[in-house]
């Protein structure tokens, strides 16, 4: 099942706080990037996350999911209706998170 438009333009305004949040859509799903840096995505109308160890703590309760078959395992979001705790989240996130691949 891909994502709706709809919850990812929720998802967006829930990080409207945040400054360079942008999103790039791939087979019916949007990779999510702040600052350049891809942090998580929306899959089936879920927001996932890397599981990097600022978010862990952050939701240390949180369950791991697969976006797609074949991937790696990411963390749930399930607070999204929290704006504040969103863009902490990902602002905690950042340093953590690979640089982009040079092409």
């Amino acid at each position: 099942m891909a994502s709706t438009r709809e919850y990812l333009d929720f998802v967006l305004e829930q990080l409207s706080g945040l400054d360079e949040i942008s999103y790039k859509a791939m087979m019916g799903e949007y990779i999510l990037y702040y600052r350049g840096k891809i942090f998580g995505g929306v899959y089936d109308d879920r927001l996932l996350v890397k599981p990097v160890k600022s978010a862990v703590k952050l939701m240390p309760n949180a369950q791991m999911e697969l976006p797609y078959e074949g991937a790696k395992e990411m963390l749930l979001v399930d607070d999204v209706d929290n704006r504040e705790f969103m863009c902490e989240l990902v602002q905690s996130m950042w340093d953590e998170l690979p640089a982009k691949k040079k092409k």
